[in-house]
């Protein structure tokens, strides 16, 4: 994104609409004594060194706690503060792998798949705000700051959720289920005529209601497929039988029909159809700061507005 003489990558500026940028040497005396004038009054510090890295230059939890007690220090690093690979890089790719996240992705005739975006950094941001809060709400009854240490190994385990309490439970680990829900069916991608679409039935009514949608009563009464049960142990056939009748439609008149009849359903947008979509656009989901385009939070309250006044900043911009 070019602005003036600057010329930015795009993701850069996914990363920083309304913040400040003051450039630091952290290396040098100066650089250190800059970082600590910022501290002395901050609420929240986050670093994503590696273990150990910023004790050299003072700029340590155990330091800048005594210069501001009420800090709240957060770490971020591949695998956390202590434990065999605690000293390690970490990687959104390579922890996707680590834990289980590909194990369960993709198609289960072929290779194990990473998702479309950097999901362990991204849960592993979310997760540390609600840390961080978690740390904040405590600090105001208690005065004190904390250290708070964040893994993208623990956070990406911690996101496998319902499949890691399927193995938990069962002593199995799931595999990769492609586009079907492992739990239930038919609950996955559908061909039509002219592509694909999402259909997902959450229970047994849902499922009848399709049935009769695609013309085929007899598959809605059949006992293989009655109950969910059935469903997900007898689903390649049935799932051969439904696709016959979804290729008579297109991806349009199906899910048409589909919501008229209160079927979860749903269209495979890219991009371009993502900020044409009409409930993106009336929920102003794309926003443009001084000429730089961009992804609107996610954050609707009640009784406030979300700032939304700055673009990103050029590098080294405010100090």
């Amino acid at each position: 994104i070019e602005r003036g003489e600057d010329r930015t990558a795009a993701y850069f500026h996914s990363c920083n609409r309304g913040k400040a940028s003051v450039a630091v040497d952290f290396r040098t005396e100066e650089g250190q004594a800059r970082v600590r004038e910022l501290v002395a009054d901050a609420d929240i510090l986050i670093e994503n060194f590696k273990v150990g890295g910023l004790a050299k230059y003072g700029l340590d939890y155990a330091s800048l706690s005594e210069l501001n007690p009420g800090l709240i220090y957060c770490s971020i690093t591949g695998f956390g503060q202590d434990g065999p690979y605690a000293h390690r890089a970490g990687y959104d790719y390579i922890i996707q792998g680590m834990s289980g996240f590909m194990s369960i992705t993709g198609d289960p005739e072929g290779q194990p798949q990473r998702a479309g975006v950097a999901v362990t950094d991204l849960f592993t941001g979310l997760y540390s705000v609600a840390g961080i809060l978690a740390a904040l709400h405590q600090r105001g009854r208690t005065g004190r700051g904390q250290h708070l240490d964040m893994a993208l190994l623990d956070c990406a385990v911690a996101a496998t959720a319902n499949q890691s309490m399927n193995y938990l439970a069962t002593g199995t680990p799931p595999g990769r289920t492609g586009n079907y829900h492992p739990n239930l069916a038919p609950y996955q991608v559908f061909d039509c005529a002219d592509g694909y679409i999402i259909i997902a039935t959450g229970n047994d009514a849902q499922y009848q209601r399709l049935c009769r949608v695609l013309g085929c009563d007899d598959l809605a009464e059949a006992p293989e497929y009655f109950r969910n049960a059935d469903r997900v142990a007898n689903r390649e056939a049935m799932v051969a039988a439904l696709t016959a009748r979804t290729l008579t439609f297109s991806k349009a008149d199906l899910l048409a029909a589909c919501e008229a009849d209160g079927i979860p359903a749903g269209p495979i947008n890219d991009l371009s159809e993502v900020f044409d979509d009409p409930q993106v656009k009336a929920r102003g989901m794309q926003v443009e700061l001084d000429g730089v385009p961009g992804v609107r939070g996610p954050f609707r309250f009640s009784d406030a507005d979300l700032a939304l006044e700055r673009a990103s900043p050029k590098l080294g911009e405010d100090g």
